[in-house]
């Protein structure tokens, strides 16, 4: 029985072995989807987490294929690099070790859109 005024710990969903995203890795990719929706070209977004992997995707429209996706594969961590930046299409268009550099095309495409 708990008391009132006792806080009781945020349960854990993920499974055990189970790949996701730290809060900084999620804390840079919302920042990025927010500023997408203030720019008003994102208005969606889903996570789906896996044994292997873990996915972003970003939406136009709810109704659509994701415009990108942003996948984190661990075990791809020490050849090609684990982050991978995927179109609609579903060519990956940017790889590499680090978060901040497969999001750069994204980025580029945001400054784009705020200047019009």
């Amino acid at each position: 029985m708990r008391l009132m005024g006792e806080i009781a710990p945020f349960p854990q969903h993920r499974q055990p072995g189970q790949t996701g995203f730290d809060r900084g890795e999620l804390s840079r990719i919302m920042d990025l989807y927010g500023r997408m929706v203030s720019a008003g070209h994102w208005r969606d977004y889903a996570i789906d987490f896996n044994r292997e992997v873990a996915i972003f995707s970003a939406f136009r429209r709810a109704a659509e294929r994701p415009e990108y996706r942003i996948e984190k594969r661990p075990s791809l961590r020490h050849r090609q690099g684990m982050w991978a930046l995927i179109g609609e299409a579903g060519a990956v268009l940017k790889r590499g070790q680090e978060l901040a550099g497969v999001l750069a095309p994204v980025e580029r495409k945001l400054v784009r859109l705020i200047e019009k």
